[in-house]
């Protein structure tokens, strides 16, 4: 049993994901930054997509009520076990009565909190995690609260490691992300796809896990905003007519009827998930063979991870 002491401004239950349901309206949900969720459970000797919790811009205070290990990764939040200082991307051993507390974080906006075995939360459609607009999955549909007590499946204590620095992300203030264009990126002028290709655009305050929301200079259409509604893939970068980007990301809506110019690469959804309100992007196009190498070379990089053995 894990006993939330404080969650942070929004501490919710993740894996990897429902998948399936986006037919039916509901989204896949999961760990935005898919690879900081699946080396936190790796450290802990979980299966990649046991349920761990996902922490924003602070994360949570919480007391072990048994032995277990966990691992902190992602943004770059303070880590301390009974007020001493712990190391991030690394196995964490806890004794019962141990108090973990994640601070404000420094670079990147959400960390990841796996714990051996992995949190017991109910199954709903396939999956653990939380869905906050439709109050789905999780803990009851929501973020967590103080004197939240989550279950935790039993586990055997891991082989203690860490993540060779080389391998650990950074987290810049302005980060270039590939993206392949289209759908409907003959829906944009040339000179608007040049802005979108060639201009930074800020991070906005009231983004959050359904969609990216950019303010820059403003991407000229063709002939209007508008197309019958169809399909909203992961990354699907929509321009309404306010010609500002919108990123739709893992709680996205299953169909949308603005013009959408491109989209971001699957292996590049965790870094736009880890910018900052203020903080820049820049889109860079690629074409699909670059993207599927590059997709098989993130992929080989996770079944590969360089590691260092824990005294």
């Amino acid at each position: 049993m894990i006993t939330i002491l404080d969650p942070g401004p929004q501490t919710t239950i993740q894996d990897l994901g429902r998948a399936g349901q986006l037919r039916f309206g509901i989204p896949a949900s999961g760990a935005l930054d898919r690879f900081a969720f699946i080396v936190a459970n790796r450290l802990v000797g979980n299966a990649d997509a046991a349920a761990g919790m996902e922490c924003t811009l602070v994360g949570p205070r919480f007391a072990a009520q048994h032995a277990c290990a966990i691992a902190v990764t992602g943004a770059q939040m303070p880590i301390t076990i009974n007020g001493a200082a712990a190391p991030a991307w690394s196995t964490l051993l806890l004794q019962p009565g141990d108090v973990v507390r994640l601070g404000a974080a420094r670079a990147g906006l959400r960390a990841y909190v796996a714990v051996g075995g992995g949190i017991d939360v109910p199954q709903v459609l396939g999956s653990r995690s939380t869905y906050l607009r439709g109050r789905l999955g999780g803990l009851h549909g929501r973020a967590l609260k103080k004197g939240d007590c989550l279950p935790v499946l039993a586990s055997a204590m891991p082989r203690p490691w860490r993540l060779a620095d080389c391998a650990m992300p950074r987290y810049p203030s302005e980060i270039v992300v590939k993206v392949v264009l289209g759908p409907q990126s003959d829906r944009f002028t040339a000179e608007g796809l040049a802005t979108f290709l060639h201009t930074p655009y800020a991070m906005l305050p009231q983004s959050d896990r359904m969609g990216a929301r950019l303010h820059g200079a403003s991407i000229a259409h063709v002939a209007g905003h508008d197309i019958v509604s169809d399909g909203i893939a992961l990354g699907s970068v929509q321009v309404p007519g306010d010609g500002q980007p919108i990123v739709l990301l893992a709680d996205r809506q299953s169909t949308g009827g603005y013009t959408k110019i491109a989209t971001v690469c699957s292996f590049e959804i965790g870094r736009v998930g880890q910018l900052r309100p203020g903080q820049t992007l820049r889109f860079e196009a690629i074409g699909i063979e670059a993207a599927h190498r590059m997709l098989r070379e993130a992929v080989a990089m996770l079944e590969h991870l360089p590691r260092e053995e824990c005294a």
